[in-house]
């Protein structure tokens, strides 16, 4: 189930603090940091947005 859209407007990446993007790829749902410099996947489990910079996939 997307994130609501409501939500995904308040929330940023914690590193930068740029906008975040819904992305759901390979049934892992992420949020992609719109940053030009950061880029992290932030997980989101259940549902539940996981915004712990130690817990996000570096760009590729």
């Amino acid at each position: 189930m997307p994130l609501e859209a409501g939500l995904l407007e308040i929330l940023a990446c914690p590193a930068c603090h740029a906008p975040l993007s819904d992305r759901t790829a390979a049934e892992t749902p992420e949020l992609i940091c719109t940053g030009e410099d950061c880029g992290l996947a932030y997980p989101v489990r259940d549902d539940i947005p996981v915004l712990l910079v130690d817990e996000a996939r570096r760009p590729a």
